[in-house]
């Protein structure tokens, strides 16, 4: 029986590598459609989880998944030899770029070559990993097709990005559109039939590039754009202009603007990531993508400018951040998670204890964290923790706040969210 005709009648198994904040929504999508999902993970943990019926990812209700473990139709394990069991497998492992900014390959090189021996004709991969232009055909190919198989003749390779936002409560795996790219035709036309079967809309682009390139430059559009909200956010503080007005009223105009931020910094795995893997991949063709490169420069900077501006408060108090008490509110990457990739508040907690601030910290999503060398812990939100710092700093507005308590109880607050836009007060600094 085809591949296709698999995929048509539900008997088809399907496989995903790395259950993570990709892989596990992904798995549980399948299972929900029907099919039997094997899930492959080096982590034994995270295994044994899995296979108890509990998710470690916010957006997986363990009560979701749980009857889908029970019932059979997830399985998780270590050993990659059960790939061959699968008819389709979806690869979803990070993508981190190393210390000089370029793309560090080795888990997809990894989770590819631990699949590869394992492939049977009629076969398909899809990569989901967020990648440069080129990665599925120069990389992931070759190592698919070193123990004898051929993609196009008896297996389907394609590249499928992620667009995952860990608590949005509108857009999730199944409704969020699907791009595909295959290396050939018939790549693209099975790896669309696999992704139809769970997902609603699914998006066939000309090549594995095409959809690579999708990927980055979704990601590049707001990198840039917030770098330029970062950017007028520091003259508007010369100009003592409140940008977070501008913005308000320039979004009344109903065509022609869409609306972007400033912030403390950027988080997550996508956006402070995401677009040095097309800078690299540039230079092979002797580009240099200048805007991308800028819009990191500002972004990257925010940290910094977040602690001059502290500093910058403090001295109006006529305090010094030498020895002063900080207390930061929120240190997630965004709102209402508990995802510390990337986020700018471990860099700006690194450089508030260098220069010799006193520094606690609340998060009711993020129990405690690393700042640097340092292993910090959250506190309480009572009305004594506020009202004993010399300063309050929001670095992310989590709903769950109290922030009419906190603008009750602190001396002095910088709000880098524009969390308290509701309130006007003396004591409330905006970024």
């Amino acid at each position: 029986m085809s591949l296709e005709q698999r995929l048509n009648d539900g008997s088809a198994v399907l496989g995903v590598v790395g259950l993570g904040y990709v892989g596990l929504p992904l798995a549980v999508e399948m299972a929900k459609s029907g099919h039997k999902v094997v899930g492959l993970e080096v982590s034994e943990g995270k295994v044994a989880e899995i296979m108890a019926g509990r998710s470690y990812i916010p957006d997986v209700p363990s009560e979701e998944l749980a009857p889908l473990v029970s019932a059979g139709l997830i399985v998780a394990t270590t050993d990659f030899a059960m790939a061959a069991q699968a008819d389709a497998i979806a690869i979803c492992v990070p993508t981190p770029l190393d210390e000089m900014k370029a793309p560090d390959t080795s888990y997809m090189e990894s989770a590819a070559t631990s699949i590869a021996p394992h492939l049977h004709p009629q076969m398909l991969v899809t990569l989901e990993s967020t990648t440069y232009p080129g990665t599925t055909e120069e990389v992931i190919q070759p190592i698919l097709e070193a123990h004898g198989r051929k993609v196009g003749t008896d297996l389907y390779l394609a590249f499928s990005p992620e667009r995952v936002d860990p608590g949005n409560p509108v857009y999730q795996t199944r409704n969020t559109p699907k791009v595909v790219g295959g290396v050939t035709p018939e790549c693209t036309r099975h790896a669309k039939l696999f992704y139809e079967r769970f997902i609603d809309t699914v998006v066939p682009v000309s090549s594995t590039r095409a959809a690579e390139m999708t990927k980055l430059l979704e990601n590049i559009f707001r990198s840039v754009n917030i770098a330029l909200m970062n950017e007028l956010l520091q003259l508007c503080e010369r100009m003592n202009i409140n940008l977070w007005d501008v913005v308000d009223a320039a979004k009344t105009k109903p065509f022609g603007y869409m609306p972007f931020y400033p912030g403390p910094g950027l988080g997550g795995h996508c956006i402070p990531i995401d677009p040095f893997y097309l800078s690299w991949k540039a230079r092979e063709y002797d580009f240099h993508t200048e805007f991308i490169e800028l819009s990191g420069k500002v972004n990257e900077s925010m940290p910094y400018y977040v602690v001059r501006r502290v500093m910058d408060a403090l001295n109006t108090n006529a305090k010094s951040l030498s020895g002063a008490r900080v207390l930061m509110l929120g240190v997630a990457y965004k709102a209402d998670i508990d995802d510390m990739r990337e986020s700018p508040a471990i860099l700006i907690s690194k450089l508030l204890m260098e220069k010799g601030a006193d520094l606690v910290y609340h998060d009711s999503w993020v129990p405690k964290f690393k700042a640097g060398d340092t292993e910090v812990f959250s506190v309480d939100l009572t009305s004594e923790e506020v009202s004993s710092a010399d300063i309050v700093v929001i670095i992310t507005n989590h709903s769950d706040t109290d922030y009419a308590a906190v603008v009750r109880d602190a001396q002095l607050i910088l709000d880098t969210r524009n969390a308290l836009s509701a309130f006007d007060d003396s004591k409330v600094v905006r970024l």
